[in-house]
């Protein structure tokens, strides 16, 4: 637990004190946020606002991540198995750099255009096909000491359904289509002053709470399976929950200057990165069902701008007045805080009920 204390405080320090260096850096580079013609007017205020501040809690998080492995050396031996860098730990923050790298080139051409497309959509799911696919074979093809892979092939909920066994094939399918779906849907929550943040914030957090839950009651743990009647079988929990908690502190930092008015935005650098970093976290602690739960604002945001585009290319008629969710309500006339205060609530909602999903099967067995 002192790791995580330690990998949550850095990035949360640096986070804080290294987002307002990034204002300045992206400030003087004219990196601007180009504002789209078609959205709501309010949005022209933000006109120039520096971008591709997703930059500060991923190095927030990777520095952290050290700083939490050093604090490992003076845990006790039997906890000291995971004090060098674990292929769990390579994979997941693997997926927040480079799903970040690919929204750093699309803020980098939207600024260099001084317009708001920057890479094209094609180009973005390319990139996010070629990070999912290599990631997804290291997490199911490179296995531990006790050949527990970061990754199942089996479809899970809480744990493996037995009985949902989709092959290797099939799990790198499922990798890189929950690691497409989360980091889509991240970025298309992203739009609001601190929105796609605290949203964050909320979902990293249960994350860490399993992650930690499943290191207390760890199949690996010799010594508490011995005697254990109800164990997880995942690989690495502690560095699960040390990633979590210090994606989730590091992005606290960032939302004090991201809040509303927006010193600066996290761009698709932070958007695909944090949902990238989330559908890893899925994977890893085998509750890939389970996220469609935690995550459910970005499913529900998602899932809105699927049914606008279903509904205007069918009848040509439009659900909302537009889309992503968020942009409805704007233009219904709620106040951007308004919007972002109830979204929050309602991630929050998401996540307490798959964190109670979560606990009520440990309860089922264990009672």
């Amino acid at each position: 637990m002192r790791a995580v204390i330690v990998a949550a405080a850095v990035a949360f320090i640096i986070s804080l004190f290294g987002t307002p260096i990034a204002i300045r850096v992206f400030t003087a580079l004219k990196a601007g946020q180009p504002i789209r013609t078609l959205g709501p007017q309010t949005h022209q205020g933000k006109r120039g606002t520096p971008t591709m501040g997703g930059v500060a809690f991923i190095v927030a998080t990777v520095l952290s991540y050290a700083a939490g492995h050093l604090a490992l050396t003076t845990l006790p031996e039997r906890q000291i198995a995971q004090e060098k860098p674990t292929m769990t730990a390579l994979v997941l923050l693997g997926l927040f750099v480079f799903c970040g790298a690919i929204g750093f080139l699309d803020d980098f051409l939207k600024v260099r255009r001084r317009h708001s497309g920057g890479l094209s959509a094609r180009g973005k799911l390319f990139g996010q096909l070629l990070v999912g696919v290599g990631f997804a074979v290291a997490a199911l093809y490179v296995p531990s000491t006790n050949r527990q892979t970061v990754a199942s092939e089996h479809i899970s909920f809480i744990r493996d359904i037995s009985w949902l066994d989709v092959g290797k094939v099939g799990s790198v399918l499922v990798f890189v289509f929950v690691i497409m779906s989360m980091s889509n849907g991240v970025n298309l929550t992203d739009g609001l002053d601190g929105l796609a943040t605290g949203a964050s914030i909320a979902v990293l957090g249960a994350y860490s709470l399993i992650g930690f839950w499943q290191y207390r009651h760890w199949c690996g743990d010799t010594d508490y399976s011995r005697a254990a009647t109800y164990c997880y079988e995942v690989r690495d929990p502690l560095e699960v929950t040390m990633i979590a908690a210090a994606a989730a502190a590091a992005c606290v930092g960032f939302l004090w200057w991201n809040t509303n008015p927006a010193r600066i935005f996290m761009g698709d650098t932070g958007a695909l990165g944090l949902g990238g970093l989330i559908g890893g976290l899925a994977m890893a602690t085998r509750t890939t069902l389970l996220s469609i739960i935690i995550g459910g604002l970005f499913v529900i945001i998602t899932m809105s701008v699927v049914i606008q585009i279903i509904s205007f290319k069918t009848t040509g008629k439009r659900v909302f007045r537009m889309s992503p969710l968020q942009h409805h309500f704007e233009l219904a006339g709620w106040s951007e805080v308004n919007i972002v205060v109830r979204f929050w609530i309602v991630a929050g909602i998401c996540v307490a009920i798959g964190l109670g999903l979560f606990y009520s099967d440990f309860l089922a067995v264990m009672g």
